[in-house]
């Protein structure tokens, strides 16, 4: 395993749209393995292939599953070609950083529930259900496979020290 550099913006990796994961090979598996690393040590609790200069259709997430049990223990997510089959019409709005976007906060509107399907690291087809943080979290990171980031999304933006946060998308 190793750390990637988390690409920033303005680098226009960040901007297109991303492409499909076809092979599951012993080179994806290190891309994942490097993601969750990195991902760990910036730290972030999500992180998309562009923002590491892979532009793959492949997030990690790593998150509660619920997120309103106090000291629930993080679960990892490894999802591939996700693709929404319900976006909830209730939504709601929350704070949201960027690794690749530093010092830079954004209030965002997002459904609060959702479903996603795609693979799993090994290509076996999986469906996630989400609510809260989590589903925030999941919405965060299929946007930056298609070229999306959240100051597209905010209504307002914030530097840090204007606002508390636990937490970083």
């Amino acid at each position: 395993m190793a750390l990637r550099d988390v690409i920033k913006l303005p680098n226009p990796v960040l901007r297109r749209k991303a492409h499909r994961v076809i092979n599951f090979d012993i080179e994806f598996q290190q891309l994942v393995e490097d993601m969750i690393e990195t991902m760990r040590a910036e730290p972030g609790v999500g992180l998309a292939a562009p923002q590491v200069s892979q532009s793959l259709r492949v997030i990690v997430v790593e998150y509660p599953e619920d997120d309103t049990v106090e000291n629930a223990k993080a679960k990892l997510f490894v999802l591939a070609n996700p693709e929404f089959t319900f976006h909830s019409e209730e939504t709601v709005k929350g704070i949201e950083g960027c690794l690749s976007v530093p010092n830079l906060l954004g209030e965002v509107d997002r459904s609060r529930e959702i479903v996603v399907e795609g693979q799993d690291k090994r290509g076996k087809n999986i469906k996630i259900k989400a609510s809260g943080w989590l589903a925030r979290i999941i919405q965060h990171e299929v946007d930056h496979l298609n070229g999306v980031l959240f100051v597209d999304r905010a209504e307002t933006l914030y530097q840090p020290e204007e606002i508390q946060m636990d937490s970083r998308v």
